[in-house]
C-alpha cells in the first residue's frame, strides 16, 4: 500500500540507512523495501528472520515506491522485498480489480512467475488496504458510518488526500462509480504524515487512510465501513527473484513462519511504535517483536 514518512523522518532514516547494512560479502540475500513506515519495519522483519536462520543478509531498504523497488528486483540489484497484493494487481500488472483475498493473490503470484520469473511466499493476514477516517466529532454531526453515508454527504465536507488517490480507479473514480455521489465541498492536498494532525485541528473533515496505520487506534479516529467494497484486498507478502530461491536454501521457511503472526492489530502497533510518540526506530522494533514471538 503507498504510504509516505514526513519528510523530515525519511530524510533521517535516509541518511542513516548505510548503517543498517551488514556485511555479506556476494553471498549476502539483498533485501529492499519502499520507503514508508510499514515497508521499512518489514524489511527489518525479513532481514532479521532471515539472520537467525543463518544467512547473511544486505539491506537496501528505504528504496522509494513501488517502481523503484520492483525496477530494482527485475534487474538482481535486490532479492526480495514486501509487496502488497493490491499493489502488484493494480498498479504493477494494470489488472481489474479482485476483491477476493485468495484470487487476488492467487492471481499475482501466477502471473509474477510468467512474466518476471519472481515468487510470491506467503501472504500475512494483515490488509494494509485503503479506507476513509473522520473524526468521532464529524462522523456524529453527519451520521456517518459507512461509505454509502459519506457518498451522500460529501458536498458538506471537506476530503484531505495525496494526488494519486484523485485518480487511481480503487480511489474516488471508483468510490464515485460504485456508490455515486461523493462529490465533496472541497478538496485538499494532505502530506500522507500530516493528515491526521489536519483532521483533528478541523482543517479538513475527512482523509484517505491505510488500514493498519498505529495512528488509526486512536479513540477520537473512525474508519468508514467500505459496504459496497470497493477497496482492494493488500495482503502483503515477500516476492522473491526465483533463482535467489533455487540457489540459496533456507529463505522460505523463516518467511512463511513470519507471515501468519502479522495481522492488522500487530501491524497497527508495530507502526504506532515508529511513527507514534515514542519514535522508535524500524529495527528495534522489528527485533522486539521477534524475540516476543520466539523467533529470535
Amino acid at each position: 500500500m503507498q504510504q509516505t514518512l514526513s519528510r523530515a523522518r525519511a530524510l533521517t532514516l535516509l541518511a542513516a540507512a548505510p548503517l543498517a547494512v551488514s556485511c555479506g560479502g556476494g553471498d549476502a540475500v539483498k533485501i529492499g523495501s519502499k520507503n514508508f513506515t510499514e515497508e521499512l519495519i518489514l524489511g527489518e522483519l525479513y532481514a532479521q528472520s532471515l539472520e537467525q536462520a543463518g544467512l547473511h543478509v544486505e539491506r537496501k531498504l528505504n528504496l522509494g515506491t513501488t517502481d523503484i523497488a520492483m525496477a530494482a528486483l527485475k534487474r538482481g540489484e535486490i532479492d526480495l522485498y514486501p509487496e502488497y497484493t493490491g499493489t502488484a494487481l493494480l498498479n504493477v500488472l494494470k489488472l481489474p480489480l479482485i476483491t477476493d483475498p485468495r484470487r487476488s493473490y492467487d492471481t499475482v503470484k501466477a502471473a509474477y512467475a510468467k512474466q518476471f520469473d519472481l515468487v510470491w511466499l506467503d501472504p500475512a493476514p494483515m490488509n494494509d488496504t485503503q479506507a476513509l477516517a473522520t473524526t468521532r466529532k464529524v462522523a456524529g454531526n453527519y451520521a456517518l458510518g459507512r461509505l454509502s453515508d459519506l457518498a451522500a454527504k460529501a458536498g458538506e465536507l471537506r476530503l484531505g488526500c495525496g494526488p494519486e488517490f484523485l485518480t487511481r480507479a480503487d480511489g474516488l473514480p471508483g468510490l464515485q462509480k460504485r456508490y455515486g455521489g461523493f462529490h465533496f465541498k472541497q478538496t485538499q492536498r494532505v502530506d500522507n504524515g500530516l493528515k491526521y494532525q489536519a483532521l483533528e485541528r478541523g482543517d479538513v473533515d475527512v482523509v484517505i487512510a491505510f488500514s493498519t496505520e498505529g495512528q488509526l487506534k486512536a479513540d477520537s479516529l473512525v474508519v468508514l465501513e467500505d459496504d459496497k467494497h470497493v477497496f482492494p484486498v493488500y495482503n502483503v507478502a515477500p516476492v522473491v527473484r526465483k533463482a535467489v530461491l533455487a540457489a540459496r536454501g533456507g529463505i522460505e521457511k523463516p518467511l512463511n513462519k513470519l507471515a501468519p503472526l502479522l495481522t492488522n492489530d500487530v501491524m497497527q502497533n508495530l507502526n504506532l511504535q515508529v511513527d507514534g510518540p515514542q519514535k522508535r526506530e524500524p529495527a528495534d522494533v522489528a527485533r522486539d517483536f521477534l524475540k516476543q514471538n520466539g523467533l529470535a
